[in-house]
C-alpha cells in the first residue's frame, strides 16, 4: 500500500527512473548531498520534458542522511540503496536516529555489499574495497548485527534477501534488509 516513496541517496536517479513507471506511487522523491549527482538525475529523468503530470510525482531534494530533515517524514517507504558504506562508522549511528526514530517510514529497505563475495570478482584485491569511496563492507552476519539491534529499538521488524546470484559459501554480492512496523 505504499504511496509515497524517497530514496536516500539517489544519486544519479537509477532507481526513480524505474519507480515512474508505477503510478500507485502519487510522490516520489529523491535525495542525495551531491548537486552534481541530482543534476545527473535531472537528465536521466528529462524532468524538463515531462508532463506535468508526471512532473508533479517526482521531486529531487539536495540533504544529507546525517541531519535531522522534515522534508524526509511522511513518506510510506524509504530506500538506501548502496548507501550507508559510504558513511563514516561514526555517523552511522545520527543515520539510524533521523530515519528510524525521526522519518520512521512504515518500510525502510537498505542495501549494502557483501564483503564474502569480494572473493569473487576477478580483480579482487584483499584488505581493498570494491568503491574507493566505500567507508566499509560488511559481511552478511555484520549487516545482521547492525540491523536487528535498530528493528528492535524503533519497533520494526527486519527481514534479510540476498540480491544477485547466491555463492553456497559466501552468498550473493548484494545484501538487503527490509525493515517494517
Amino acid at each position: 500500500n505504499v504511496k509515497s516513496i524517497i530514496d536516500l541517496g539517489c544519486g544519479e536517479g537509477r532507481l526513480i527512473k524505474n519507480l515512474r513507471k508505477y503510478h500507485e506511487f502519487k510522490k516520489i522523491t529523491g535525495m542525495d548531498i551531491s548537486y552534481q549527482s541530482l543534476k545527473f538525475a535531472e537528465k536521466l529523468l528529462k524532468i524538463d520534458r515531462m508532463p506535468s503530470t508526471q512532473r508533479d510525482r517526482i521531486q529531487l531534494i539536495h540533504g544529507s542522511l546525517i541531519y535531522k530533515d522534515d522534508r524526509i517524514k511522511g513518506f510510506d517507504a524509504a530506500t538506501c540503496i548502496e548507501v550507508i558504506e559510504h558513511l563514516d562508522p561514526f555517523k552511522l549511528e545520527m543515520f539510524e536516529k533521523i530515519l528510524f526514530g525521526d522519518a520512521r517510514p512504515e518500510t525502510i529497505v537498505i542495501t549494502t555489499p557483501n564483503s564474502e563475495y569480494n572473493v569473487k570478482f576477478e580483480n579482487f584485491i584483499p584488505g581493498r574495497f570494491r568503491h574507493r569511496d566505500h567507508r566499509f563492507e560488511w559481511t552478511r552476519e555484520e549487516f545482521r548485527e547492525w540491523a536487528r539491534p535498530i528493528a528492535e529499538r524503533y519497533g520494526y521488524t527486519v527481514r534479510f534477501l540476498p540480491i544477485g546470484p547466491e555463492d553456497p559459501m559466501v552468498g550473493a554480492p548484494t545484501q538487503m534488509g527490509v525493515f517494517s512496523r
